[in-house]
């Protein structure tokens, strides 16, 4: 058990009684990784496809909605951050402790189904960008698992934290297509004016929106690197600066595809049908350049599909550890965390298999979405109920602010089985 352990006396070793501004910048750093990571993966394939749908479809009419998800991310995700640093266990062993292994089978039982959805997502994502450059799908994946692997398999939890930040920086091409794609300042700031919420097809995107934002398997990721990580409550203030630049990076990063999208696509081609990344980048290439149309969004989509590949699927071997009590950090060397590491190449390799395999992606990934949102509920209920009951009583919510979490749990939940059922009935009517 002693390579669980070590990382994290190392940081909370570093943190205690910072001397200087210089020491507190060294320990953010110290203790930056899980908010970054857990972020920039949450603008996944997925999310992208969900933001171009949003700019063709209504201009910049959902660009608000980008502003307003920033606090409610960072709300959501800081609960993890709260528990994480102060009991060290991660999300699934929390659940087991507090409510029994019942109730923690059943979370982890919710969190593997949407990890397998969300890496078939990933690497429908991955495929279409090698087919943008005419690479056979086989070709793309061979390399998203060869380095998926590698990325995990040769490093230790730092190694593997810089390689996905470096990966989902990627991500940050997307504000380069936003702005060469010159968008209309004043038709950015009607945008924020006009909100149809009595149209059934806007609420529809709304409800998508934010269930690109919440994701499940973000809640066991990102509790699961603190806990491994080591983090200790002297680490808390860094922690949720790492949560909120990273919840102000990803939404940036979501509001530059709508903007581009908007200024682009739903300019010409207003209420374009946009689902799936070869689409999306089709589309762009007439009115921005192959240059930044093909080559620019598609980094942006392959750093986006990779770091969410890497996130998803720790959480998957995080949870299924800490529930079943197999050694579960990347502090310990394959040999001797066997079932973590299968596990993660099972989910790696599977996803793979599934998408080489399964030719209609499309409705995988619109059934993907749909069963994530219908998902948040069980998994935001037990966030909130962890917050409530496990938590010292000295870093309980209380007051205004566990009405406001609560409030945001609820809204966020109702909201995404919203968006499940009204996609469901008309899939259905189609």
């Amino acid at each position: 058990m002693e390579g669980n352990v070590s990382p994290g006396t190392r940081v909370g070793m570093r943190v205690t009684a910072p001397k200087s501004w210089r020491h507190r910048l060294l320990v953010a750093f110290a203790v930056f990784g899980p908010g970054l990571v857990v972020m920039l993966a949450d603008t996944d394939v997925g999310s992208v496809i969900t933001a171009a749908q949003s700019g063709a479809q209504w201009g910049y009419g959902l660009l608000w909605l980008q502003v307003i998800l920033i606090p409610i991310l960072y709300l959501v995700q800081e609960l993890t951050v709260r528990l994480g640093v102060h009991t060290g266990k991660g999300h699934g062993e929390l659940i087991r402790d507090t409510f029994g292994p019942v109730w923690a089978w059943v979370s982890v039982g919710g969190l593997v189904i949407a990890c397998i959805g969300a890496i078939i997502t990933e690497f429908a994502g991955v495929v279409g960008v090698g087919q943008l450059f005419g690479m056979p799908a086989w070709e793309s994946l061979l390399l998203a698992v060869f380095t998926l692997l590698a990325i995990v398999f040769t490093g230790s939890h730092t190694r593997v934290e810089r390689a996905a930040m470096l990966i989902g920086a990627f991500e940050l091409a997307f504000i380069a297509v936003a702005i060469y794609a010159r968008p209309d300042g004043s038709r950015m700031a009607a945008g924020f004016m006009h909100i149809p919420l009595r149209d059934p097809a806007y609420l529809y995107l709304v409800a998508a929106n934010i269930g690109a934002v919440i994701m499940p398997w973000m809640v066991f990721y990102q509790q699961s690197a603190v806990a491994d990580k080591g983090l200790a409550p002297a680490d808390y203030r860094a922690s949720r600066w790492d949560t909120a630049i990273g919840a102000i990076v990803t939404q940036i990063i979501m509001a530059a595809v709508l903007v581009a999208s908007a200024a682009t696509i739903g300019r010409e081609n207003p209420g374009a049908s946009l689902d799936t990344v070869g689409e999306i980048s089709h589309a762009l290439v007439p009115l921005l350049g192959v240059n930044v149309g093909r080559v620019i969004f598609a980094l942006g989509v392959l750093g986006a599909a990779m770091v969410a590949a890497i996130v998803v699927s720790l959480a998957a071997a995080w949870g299924l550890g800490e529930v079943t009590g197999y050694r579960h950090s990347l502090a310990d060397r394959p040999r001797h965390a066997r079932w973590f590491y299968a596990v993660y190449v099972l989910a790696v390799v599977g996803g793979a298999v599934v998408v080489g395999t399964v030719k209609d992606l499309v409705s995988l990934s619109v059934a993907v979405e749909v069963m994530n949102a219908l998902l948040l509920p069980l998994v935001l209920g037990f966030l909130l109920a962890l917050a409530f009951k496990a938590l010292p009583t000295g870093v309980r919510l209380r007051g205004a602010y566990a009405w406001m979490v609560t409030a945001v749990v609820v809204l966020t939940s109702v909201l995404g089985v919203y968006g499940a059922i009204t996609g469901i009935v008309a899939y259905l009517h189609a």
